[in-house]
């Protein structure tokens, strides 16, 4: 039997609180830092006026930090398949690079404005106790696998020691540009491109650039 508060299914109540919670915690985390942020001025701006919400229905902070990133990435993925069932068996390396960037560029562009996932990551990236669990959450996505099997095969002499720095300097460049339009945005100041494509566009050129580039050997 389905409890009722009032007229709305105990499940649905939970689904919207849950919501609620994730939206409020994205962006006060996104625009003040992980740590700056407690669980009861979560609960505050998320309407919830008991201050155990957030534990309640996430439990740690890292818990909470994992279901806003799998919020996102579960949407990234969908457009990312896409991509790279389009992109097929391809030795083009920008091909590639477009199946890493676009997907994410694509969902901060569908979200509206203002958004807060690109500074949230930003701030997760930069926050040693929290950035594993994104790289832990995007890495093992299936169709990320395939696109670092698809760079793997048109980059095969690249050292694993360049692949891996390059990976990082990539990861790096990729939140943080992001980040930073995200922040114009929000702000209403000016961007160095006008739309979430364009900034894709240079963002492949960027990383294309970026792993292809010459090996200098010491």
């Amino acid at each position: 039997m389905v409890t009722r508060v009032g007229r709305i299914p105990r499940a649905e109540q939970v689904g919207a609180t849950r919501r609620q919670i994730l939206t409020a915690a994205e962006r006060l985390f996104a625009e003040q830092g992980l740590y700056a942020v407690s669980n009861r001025r979560i609960s505050a701006a998320a309407g919830q006026g008991n201050n155990t919400a957030v534990g309640y229905h996430f439990g740690t902070k890292a818990d909470l930090v994992r279901a806003i990133v799998r919020k996102h990435t579960e949407r990234i993925e969908a457009l990312r398949l896409e991509m790279v069932a389009a992109t097929g068996d391809s030795q083009d390396v920008r091909d590639w690079i477009a199946c890493l960037v676009r997907p994410v560029t694509a969902h901060l562009d569908s979200l509206g404005s203002p958004t807060w996932f690109a500074r949230f990551g930003a701030q997760v990236m930069t926050d040693p106790a929290f950035w594993g669990i994104m790289t832990e959450e995007a890495t093992a996505t299936p169709s990320l696998v395939r696109v670092l099997d698809g760079l793997d095969r048109c980059s095969p002499d690249l050292p694993d020691d360049v692949r891996a720095e390059r990976s990082d300097m990539i990861r790096t460049l990729m939140v943080h540009v992001c980040a930073e339009r995200e922040r114009a945005l929000a702000e209403g100041t000016a961007a160095p491109r006008s739309t979430w494509d364009e900034t894709a566009a240079g963002l492949v050129d960027a990383v294309t650039g970026l792993w292809t580039a010459p090996i200098t050997h010491s």
